[in-house]
Parts: C-alpha cells; sequence; structure tokens
C-alpha cells in the first residue's frame, strides 16, 4: 500500500519551497512540498520533513530559518535542494537575514521564521514555524509539485 499512497498523495498539486539558514559560515537547506499556512494570528505555517533528514537535524538549530516558495524558473533548484549528493546551493542566489535565515531571490514569496514547536507525525516531522518578517511578489508564479514532477500553474479564467 506505500507504494500506492506515495502515488495518490503526488495526485494532490503542492508548492515547492527552499527551507535555509545560514549554519557555521556554511549554507544549510533542503526542498519541501510539504507546506500549509497555519494562522494570521499568530502568523504559523507548518512544514512536514522526513524524519529521516539529515539536514533538519542541523538546520532546526537557526535562530531563524527561511521558508521561500520557489517559482517556475527555479525548477532546477527543487530538484538541487533534494538531492543528497549535489552542493545544494550551487549557482543559487540567496539573501541572508541579520539572523542568519537564507531566503531565495526572486522567490515568489519569503518567511523569515522561528522554530515554535516540532511533532512526530508518523514518518514525518511536522515542524510549526512563527513567521517574524516576510515578502511577497505575486507576479511571480510558483512552481507546483504534481504527479512526481514540476508544473506551471496556470489560470482557467
Amino acid at each position: 500500500m506505500t507504494d500506492e499512497l506515495r502515488k495518490a498523495f503526488t495526485l494532490y498539486p503542492r508548492g515547492v519551497m527552499a527551507v535555509a539558514a545560514q549554519i557555521d559560515g556554511a549554507p544549510v537547506g533542503l526542498a519541501v512540498s510539504a507546506f500549509v499556512s497555519v494562522s494570521l494570528d499568530p502568523p504559523l505555517l507548518a512544514l512536514c520533513i522526513d524524519a529521516g533528514s539529515r539536514t533538519w537535524p542541523v538546520l532546526s538549530t537557526a535562530d531563524t530559518i527561511g521558508v521561500s516558495v520557489l517559482t517556475e524558473e527555479h525548477a532546477w533548484l527543487g530538484r538541487q535542494l533534494a538531492s543528497r549528493t549535489r552542493d545544494r546551493f550551487a549557482d543559487a542566489k540567496f539573501d541572508e537575514t541579520a539572523r542568519g535565515a537564507l531566503l531565495l531571490t526572486d522567490a515568489a514569496a519569503r518567511f523569515e521564521c522561528e522554530t515554535e514547536s516540532v511533532s512526530p507525525g508518523g514518518d514525518h516531522l511536522i515542524v510549526l514555524l512563527k513567521v517574524v518578517s516576510m515578502d511577497a511578489d505575486p507576479s511571480r508564479r510558483p512552481l507546483v509539485w504534481h504527479d512526481s514532477q514540476f508544473a506551471a500553474v496556470t489560470s482557467l479564467l
């Protein structure tokens, strides 16, 4: 059932996020497609991260974490940030905040966040983040993960 369930889950289109921070002078990050807005007051969002991630234990030590919504032009970066073997930050442009969050330049939306809580969720961790600052550019079209591939958002009307 695991393979069938994984396939079924991919049929729900989701945005792709770069989750990153500067840790001990080096960029640390990963790609996440399990993202949800949680609350406006207080401003909260949630990510689901594989419990077996080797990156999250390092990234979770950051004062603040950047969450950036990748655009259609960032499909290459989505794959690169998910890689276990390549330099995840090669040829990518990120802006560093005063507290060390890395925010992707030219992202559709960018959130600087503090970790509020981390809870187990089966084979993933549910990471609740408090948004401390953000910016967005609605003219930039977000990248979508659908049916195990990247896709573009199109308007129907």
